[in-house]
């Protein structure tokens, strides 16, 4: 029983942190911005999908690399054609964009690549279990963990210390004071839709490693992120990486005394969580980090 628990703790770490890269994405896109972005699970599809096709002439290293970086241009280049024209509109303009974005995203990898599910190739070493008894933990499992820490730590580290970041924090406290300042707003805009859009490629990278590629594979991970960023807290990175974790684990630990519930058990912790602290586990209203 133990051994079936820790199975499925390990099984919730590892889908709360593509919860946590995917809801830190949106929720830096949410913040800045004000725009709900519904295509973000297929810019994750997307990255996925550049990796395996990178991977044979780069490697999985390269492709780790690069995947990440062509899916946060072509997300420079939708803001920049696209979601810029509705930032002085209602913000429902936007969820309509990124919702049909979203269908023509999906109606193209399905084209391109089919809608049959597709497997990449990591390297051999990483596939290798620690050992016989944690047959279930393989490197590839403690890889994926190590690099989204990598990547929350390189995150808030950047918006913290850096000048960039520290204009889009401000800028989620108001934007039209940090423009008035002299700052560009809308290429402020454009780089933090791309470094969102940046944090979903990670993400299709990774979880085509372990759960293969298949033109739906972000719609399973695009609803529990958002559940993470109100779990959390709309506005707060840190409380998004607490919800993303959260929900994870919670649902695999149901998984083990109650498999039907599952699923529903996120929902009735976003319930819980917004009738006893409406503004999430650690919302403030116009707080970044």
């Amino acid at each position: 029983m133990l051994q079936l628990v820790l199975f499925n703790v390990t099984n919730g770490l590892i889908i709360g942190a593509f919860y946590v890269l995917m809801a830190l994405g949106l929720s830096l896109i949410l913040n800045l911005s004000n725009v709900i972005n519904f295509a973000h699970g297929n810019f994750l599809a997307l990255g996925g999908y550049i990796a395996y096709v990178l991977t044979p002439y780069i490697g999985f290293w390269g492709a780790l690399v690069v995947s990440p970086i062509l899916t946060a241009i072509f997300g420079f280049v939708i803001e920049r054609l696209m979601i810029r024209r509705l930032y002085s509109r209602d913000p429902v303009y936007s969820l309509l964009l990124t919702f049909g974005l979203a269908f023509i995203m999906q109606d193209a990898c399905r084209y391109i690549w089919g809608p049959n599910g597709l497997s990449t190739t990591i390297p051999d070493a990483m596939a290798a279990p620690l050992s016989a008894d944690l047959f279930f933990i393989t490197w590839y499992r403690i890889f994926m963990v190590a690099i989204v820490i990598a990547a929350v730590v390189g995150l808030f580290a950047f918006l913290r210390y850096t000048r960039v970041g520290i204009r889009i924090r401000a800028g989620t406290l108001d934007l039209d004071t940090v423009a008035a300042l002299g700052v560009n707003v809308g290429m402020l805009r454009t780089f933090n839709f791309a470094a969102g859009s940046l944090l979903a490629g990670l993400a299709g990278v990774l979880a085509a490693g372990q759960l293969g590629l298949n033109p739906n594979m972000g719609d399973d991970l695009l609803m529990p992120s958002f559940i993470a960023i109100i779990v959390g807290g709309v506005g707060s990175l840190t409380g998004t990486l607490v919800g993303g974790l959260l929900i994870g684990v919670a649902a695999a630990v149901t998984t083990v005394f109650w498999p039907a519930a599952s699923e529903a058990v996120i929902y009735v912790i976003m319930l819980v969580v917004l009738i006893v602290r409406p503004r999430g586990l650690m919302g403030e209203e116009g707080t970044l980090i």
